[in-house]
């Protein structure tokens, strides 16, 4: 039973002194890949650090993350588009819109959202996105609302940590994109129990967020990617299939974002 997390900042320090045994925790329990999404300039050596160490595991992405915008954003994403031009990345990510911790620079998050939304479409590649609501705005609508507007032939990807509203949902789905479910999923009132037995299996994957975002019994704590297989059983309880019925159809749901630079690490 073959299981990959799309979403872990496996680089952040707070795996520093046991990156490795973290690591191989994740191989015991069959997570054939992780997918790294970056936040700014300064994550890039940590993540491309593992990308090149475990090439065939650890799955680079590039991106600006909309917490990291602020006045200097425009280098930030210079320096993007350059690792964008020189190096082979799996996906553009993690970017979007979060209102929740500070609005000084929303404007700016829009600008660096639809620019980086132009060079996956320009690309070939798939997006990982950040969505988060607050200041009594809707991250995932402004964002759909984005796509919908630049129309961008063959965009994709992951609308990450999905929490939203089941026409939410099936709104994401429409676009063409798929929801990443992770540890809200195992959270009392996260929602997802309202949202889950309502949609298809082809429609979602499996993330951690790992260092945040830890699943049921291990909320609180910091998370890794060895805990996607307690989502994959929640989602499993939730949509009253089996756990082999989760890890195999989330497992192609990613593996059909995989540009094809990296058809070749897809697992048999």
């Amino acid at each position: 039973m073959i299981l990959i997390d799309t979403h872990a900042h496996i680089y952040d320090e707070q795996f520093e002194q046991e990156r490795d045994a973290m690591l191989e925790r994740a191989e015991a329990d069959q997570i054939s890949q992780i997918w790294m999404p970056n936040c700014a300039r300064e994550t890039v050596a940590g993540m491309m650090a593992l990308a090149e160490r475990y090439p065939e595991r650890c799955l680079p992405m590039m991106g600006l993350h909309p917490t990291y915008v602020n006045d200097t954003f425009e280098a930030e994403l210079a320096a993007v588009e350059d690792q964008l031009n020189r190096n082979a990345f799996m996906a553009v990510g993690e970017i979007g819109l979060d209102f929740y911790w500070d609005m000084t620079f929303v404007d700016q998050q829009f600008e660096a959202f639809r620019t980086q939304l132009r060079w996956a479409a320009d690309q070939q590649l798939p997006v990982s996105m950040h969505t988060r609501s607050g200041n009594d705005r809707n991250a995932f609508a402004e964002a759909a609302d984005v796509i919908e507007h630049l129309a961008l032939p063959g965009l994709t990807g992951v609308f990450h940590c999905f929490v939203g509203t089941l026409d939410e949902a099936r709104r994401a789905i429409d676009l063409g994109f798929r929801l990443g479910i992770g540890g809200v999923a195992t959270f009392k009132n996260g929602g997802l129990d309202k949202i889950l037995p309502h949609i298809g299996l082809d429609h979602i994957v499996l993330e951690t967020d790992s260092p945040y975002l830890a699943p049921v019994p291990y909320r609180g704590k910091r998370n890794e990617p060895a805990y996607i297989r307690i989502i994959a059983q929640r989602v499993a309880d939730l949509m009253q299939i089996s756990l082999e019925d989760v890890a195999r159809h989330t497992t192609a749901n990613a593996q059909a974002l995989l540009p094809a630079l990296y058809a070749n690490l897809l697992p048999e």
